[in-house]
């Protein structure tokens, strides 16, 4: 009887060993991934850090060129209006222009 009670604390001992033995890697897993993800957060902040700011400036810019974009619209149509005008005007103008004689023509006619 007081065999198997040692033997069944032995047996009790190794396994509690084994398991003392895996949670000890699992610790030593455990904090190097720790050391990991705390130096991503460091990176990370440091990256995006300044992010707010370049943000906020890049939205005041967009907004600004938008305004500026809104008070040159109405003067860019105007001034499509007037080259269609103006090509119309050269059309009509070419339209009715009499033919011209040609270089060759002009040469071969003098001598």
């Amino acid at each position: 009887m007081v065999t198997i009670v040692v033997v069944f604390n032995v047996l009790l001992s190794l396994m509690l060993l084994y398991v003392a033995w895996k949670l000890r890697k699992l610790r030593s897993r455990l904090a190097k991934i720790t050391k990991i993800v705390l130096a991503a957060e460091r990176n990370t902040y440091k990256v995006l850090r300044g992010a707010p700011k370049t943000l906020s400036k890049g939205q005041l810019g967009v907004n600004r060129l938008t305004e500026r974009y809104q008070q040159l619209d109405p003067q860019l149509q105007r001034v499509q209006k007037i080259l269609a005008l103006f090509g119309l005007g050269q059309k009509l103008w070419l339209r009715n222009k009499p033919k011209s004689i040609g270089i060759t023509q002009r040469f071969w006619r003098r001598s």
